[in-house]
C-alpha cells in the first residue's frame, strides 16, 4: 500500500533553496517513505502535539507526521540539524 506525500509550505520553499544535488537525494529519501513510513533509522520527536517522525538525511533532517487512516505522510519541516529543533 503506497501511501501520498504532502509538503508544507515551509517544506517547499526550503528545497527551493537548496543545491539540485541535495534536493534528489532528499526527495529520494521522502520517496522511500511512501512504500514504507516507518523506518528504521526514523526517530519520533518529542516536544509536539501530534507524533512526529525524523529521518536523517546528511546534515539535513525531515520532520514528517503519518496519517494511516488517509494514507498519508506530512512532510512538515525540512532543516538543516543545527535549526531543526
Amino acid at each position: 500500500m503506497m501511501f501520498d506525500i504532502k509538503y508544507s509550505r515551509q517544506a517547499v520553499k526550503f528545497l527551493k533553496s537548496l543545491d539540485k544535488k541535495l534536493v534528489l537525494r532528499i526527495l529520494s529519501k521522502i520517496e522511500e517513505l511512501k512504500e514504507e513510513p516507518i523506518q528504521h533509522d526514523s526517530k519520533t520527536v518529542e516536544g509536539y502535539g501530534e507524533k512526529l517522525f525524523r529521518i536523517r538525511v546528511g546534515d539535513y533532517r525531515i520532520l514528517y507526521e503519518v496519517d494511516y487512516k488517509n494514507n498519508l505522510i506530512g512532510i512538515v519541516k525540512i532543516e538543516k540539524r543545527a535549526r531543526a529543533y
